[in-house]
């Protein structure tokens, strides 16, 4: 029963915490929603030196993010905002039901476009540089990758790196234009340093939104 009431409380503050966003949206206005992947148990992937985990950077990029389409005037909704995870409770099951409670903030704020912003690693250390994924069944997720892998790829020295099509949980939640950005490799040492410099993920940030933009500018 208290695992019950705390269940209950926590999707009845996801609820408050996603009607508090819709009330402030402009409907003149795209909605993006910038998906911070991992938090809390979940960790995601760590740094081959830093020991840095990716739900950390991945938090840090997002709300840079946020900041830019917000200073251009986009209505812009992060799914985490803390270091914690979306799950409610860490009882078995609470994977699924961090990628729901993200699916529920993109359905309820009826999101135009959604960014998942996540970190790569291979086991081979000489990979480098980002990876943006789509899903195979959406061309303008397709268009959206491709303007952000451009952006990606110039500064990581102009890099050749290709979108990917990828089935995913966080690109089939929604028919809106859905990325996964594959900031980096973790695994790779010097993407490892520049992902852990402040500096360099405001560039992240910075070529994801660039590439937004001239995806909805028509400039693909």
């Amino acid at each position: 029963m208290l695992l019950l009431f705390v269940t209950a409380a926590c999707i009845g503050l996801t609820a408050g915490f996603v009607a508090e966003r819709q009330s402030a949206l402009n409907p003149n206005m795209p909605t993006i929603v910038v998906d911070a992947g991992h938090g809390g148990i979940d960790n995601g992937v760590t740094g081959i030196n830093s020991g840095t985990d990716e739900a950390d950077i991945n938090l840090s990029i997002a709300k840079h993010l946020k900041g830019l389409f917000t200073s251009a005037g986009f209505n812009c909704v992060m799914t985490r905002t803390t270091q914690s995870g979306l799950y409610g409770t860490t009882a078995p099951g609470f994977k699924r039901r961090d990628m729901e409670a993200r699916k529920k903030v993109i359905t309820e704020c009826s999101a135009d476009m959604v960014i998942s912003v996540h970190q790569n690693y291979c086991p081979l250390p000489s990979r480098r540089g980002a990876t943006v994924f789509y899903s195979q069944e959406s061309d303008s997720g397709k268009q959206l990758a491709t303007a952000m892998q451009k952006e990606l790829n110039s500064l990581y020295g102009g890099r050749e790196n290709s979108v990917l099509r990828g089935d995913y949980y966080m690109l089939r939640c929604t028919k809106s234009p859905s990325v996964i950005v594959e900031s980096g490799f973790l695994s790779n040492s010097e993407d490892d340093a520049l992902l852990n410099d402040q500096e360099f993920r405001e560039k992240i940030a910075y070529a994801i939104f660039k590439g937004a933009i001239n995806y909805l500018s028509g400039n693909v």
